[in-house]
């Protein structure tokens, strides 16, 4: 609630402002409500469960206001943001934020019993075939840092928010839809020992690498998520 009315208050500053001066019209402060939660500092605390989006693929953050205004995804602010948006000015949002080059934090450093790390890595890259899991890196990339036009990266992130997204997708909580998505599958095939596990050895790692090529996905995985990295998946 506080982020919310903070959000309002800088909404009301901004249109002061205006009409008191002129403010350059530039995509960098027409995205000032969302690098109020979206910032490029450091996340700690609470702050933690708003992501970095500065960096990642295109095509990803275009899916994911789509999703927020269409109502898909759920969010009492991002809804009030983006309700009135076209996918046109959602496509220059995008590619603003996608084009931003920005230091990531250093990794957290939580300490884990080695059963954890030897779990995390097994799951993030060779998967549960026996449960139709495929590992994390098949979809995100080798180096984790996520496929181009569409999938994000996982390095960077922090435990809290890597935590509560896959809560999220094993509630069905992320997204409002009567089509299942892969993410959702994936995740509720997984054990609470296992998410703690991967977010723990996720949030370790340093940042290093770009976000990989589409080409590199198989072209099972591609059908069974389609909903999620195609810029048309998202639409019922």
């Amino acid at each position: 609630m506080t982020r919310f009315i903070i959000l309002i208050l800088l909404c009301i500053t901004s249109v002061a402002n205006a009409i008191g001066g002129e403010v350059p019209d530039t995509m960098a402060e027409r995205v000032k409500a969302c690098t109020i939660c979206h910032s490029a500092e450091d996340k700690v605390g609470r702050d933690a469960y708003y992501p970095r989006i500065a960096g990642k693929p295109q095509g990803y953050i275009f899916n994911q206001l789509r999703n927020f205004r269409d109502g898909r995804r759920y969010y009492q602010p991002m809804v009030v943001l983006l309700e009135n948006m076209s996918d046109e000015y959602l496509r220059e949002i995008a590619q603003y934020f996608s084009s931003l080059q920005l230091p990531y934090p250093d990794p957290e450093r939580i300490q884990m019993q080695p059963e954890e790390i030897k779990l995390a890595q097994h799951l993030i890259y060779s998967g549960s075939p026996e449960r139709n899991i495929p590992p994390c890196s098949a979809c995100h990339g080798d180096i984790l840092m996520g496929v181009e036009p569409a999938i994000p990266g996982l390095i960077g992130l922090s435990r809290a928010y890597i935590t509560a997204q896959l809560g999220g997708w094993r509630s069905g909580s992320i997204m409002r839809s009567r089509t299942s998505d892969c993410m959702s599958e994936i995740a509720k095939q997984l054990t609470e020992r296992e998410v703690n596990a991967v977010a723990k050895w996720l949030a370790n790692q340093s940042v290093s690498g770009k976000p990989g090529s589409f080409n590199v996905l198989s072209p099972e995985l591609v059908a069974r998520c389609s909903r999620t990295i195609l810029e048309n998946g998202g639409a019922e």
